[in-house]
């Protein structure tokens, strides 16, 4: 079962390389891996999709809250969140494809980012049932290259990940 984790961090060197390990060494695989600046200077957010079951990914997390660069965790309910990919489509085209495949830009709010006489490079943003129906309509007219971020997320309503995270 994949879990959305949200995890705020004080951004020093190699972190990330702490958290990710505590993965790895379980034997677990990172579906998606996103990390950013957070609201907070001095403090990033990590978002991590993982695959795993409910008991060893708590296990997983208490581990995490040990290492001392980790201030706050909290799974992401998708009923409970925004929860959006960002890809980059390269598409090969010709001249009697280009208009179908514009039209299907449109359709899904894409936009075009990049036209070549054989490819145009196409953005979208969606969530993960948007971003793959999109795939598969762009399938029939080759796909050349795609660049996915990690999935990003965060809370719905007012609350905050850095609510009551004093800094010193």
């Amino acid at each position: 079962m994949s879990h959305v984790l949200s995890l705020l961090v004080e951004d020093k060197p190699g972190l990330l390389t702490r958290v990710a390990g505590l993965f790895a060494r379980r034997g677990f695989n990172i579906e998606s891996l996103a990390v950013g600046k957070s609201e907070i200077a001095g403090l990033s957010r990590i978002t991590v999709v993982v695959d795993v079951e409910e008991l060893p990914l708590e296990q997983v997390t208490k581990q995490l809250n040990k290492l001392v660069n980790v201030l706050k965790i909290v799974e992401l309910e998708p009923t409970q969140s925004v929860q959006r990919e960002h890809l980059l489509i390269k598409v090969r085209v010709d001249n009697t494809t280009r208009s179908q495949v514009l039209e299907a830009v449109t359709l899904f709010r894409a936009r075009v980012v990049d036209v070549a006489t054989d490819a145009l490079v196409i953005e979208v943003t969606g969530d993960s049932g948007k971003t793959t129906a999109f795939l598969r309509v762009l399938e029939p007219y080759g796909i050349k290259e795609i660049a996915q971020s990690g999935l990003l997320a965060i809370g719905r309503g007012g609350k905050s990940i850095t609510d009551r995270v004093y800094r010193s």
